[in-house]
């Protein structure tokens, strides 16, 4: 059966004009000399079989193209043709049997046996052609929809494999980020660390299940994680935040952030000799994340996907790309909004 919103079934009455233009295309090119050869009273019993016949054939077709879209479900040319030439023998036997039971048609036996047999044969073609392509169609429909659907049912599973990676990464750092305010005896900020460390992960959990988030919800959670930083790092590590309020209705991938502030910490010397500034900014449709580069002496303890994660997520999820600039002095990633 095919689908309401078919293309072929919105646009069945059209069709069918066309159809009928064809099959009587013959009569009306030759019209001009019927009408010329009639003689006296024959032009009434003339127009009033031109007129049933282009009518007869418009609701035949209409009726047929009808069945073949609703009704006729094979999958191969051959069984639906012999249903329509069924069909069309019907209709044959009714357009005689009118004729014959009016006798203003005046349909002439000669005129039957040169055209009329002819035009329902060509109705049968016609009407199983299109039913046929008709088909066709749906079936390439459905197989793109099929399609599709295991691509976004992928895609998701690719984008669950990926945001999965952030939330242990940053539980472990956390922790690290405890056992040193427990080792240094100082309950008061290990209190607060606690505090801010539990809105953030309210709020990786309230987020676990979305996709893209407003940029303005992402910064109030930065600013959550930037007293979480600043903690860990004794202020030695600050987050200069300047959103136009403009662009906080704009989206990004939930958690896009979060990466990129743990990079910071985990490549970079931060200490009372080289302290770190982290800006974050807006820039016409791009969201600008950039700090000041000061390698560790020893080579971080990471992974190295963080980035590509990043840019994997926003490539799923938007279809852009995260650009990054990196010179001697500063890092910067730029994040399409």
């Amino acid at each position: 059966m095919l689908k309401d919103d078919s293309i072929f079934i919105r646009r069945q009455l059209a069709i069918s004009i066309v159809c009928t233009v064809l099959i009587v295309y013959p009569n009306i090119m030759w019209m001009p000399w019927n009408v010329a050869a009639l003689q006296p009273g024959e032009g009434t019993a003339f127009w009033a079989t031109t007129v049933y016949r282009c009518l007869f054939f418009f609701c035949l077709f209409y009726l047929q193209i009808d069945f073949n879209l609703k009704k006729f479900e094979d999958a191969h040319f051959f069984p639906r043709l012999w249903k329509n030439v069924w069909f069309s023998t019907v209709g044959a036997a009714v357009f005689l049997t009118i004729s014959f039971l009016i006798p203003l048609l005046n349909i002439q036996s000669a005129t039957v046996g040169k055209y009329l047999m002819f035009q329902f044969i060509v109705v049968s073609l016609i009407c199983t052609f299109i039913g046929y392509i008709a088909y066709l169609n749906e079936e390439r429909i459905i197989k793109e929809k099929e399609i599709e659907c295991l691509k976004l049912e992928n895609l998701q599973s690719r984008y669950n494999a990926l945001a999965n990676q952030i939330n242990p990464h940053f539980f472990f750092n956390s922790l690290n980020g405890i056992s040193s305010l427990v080792r240094r005896g100082d309950e008061e900020m290990t209190l607060v660390y606690i505090d801010r460390l539990s809105d953030i992960f309210r709020y990786i959990l309230r987020n676990d299940t979305d996709k893209l988030v407003p940029l303005g919800e992402e910064i109030r959670f930065v600013e959550s994680f930037s007293h979480v930083m600043e903690v860990r790092f004794s202020g030695k590590l600050t987050i200069e935040i300047k959103i136009d309020r403009k662009a906080e209705s704009a989206t990004l991938p939930v958690l896009s952030l979060l990466p990129l502030l743990e990079n910071v910490a985990t490549h970079n010397r931060i200490d009372s000799d080289h302290k770190m500034v982290v800006k974050i900014y807006t820039d016409n449709h791009w969201l600008i994340v950039s700090n000041s580069v000061c390698p560790k002496n020893t080579k971080a303890v990471t992974n190295g996907s963080g980035l590509s994660n990043l840019n994997m997520r926003f490539e799923l999820l938007t279809g852009k790309n995260i650009k990054i600039e990196k010179s001697e002095n500063n890092f910067t990633v730029k994040l399409p909004l």
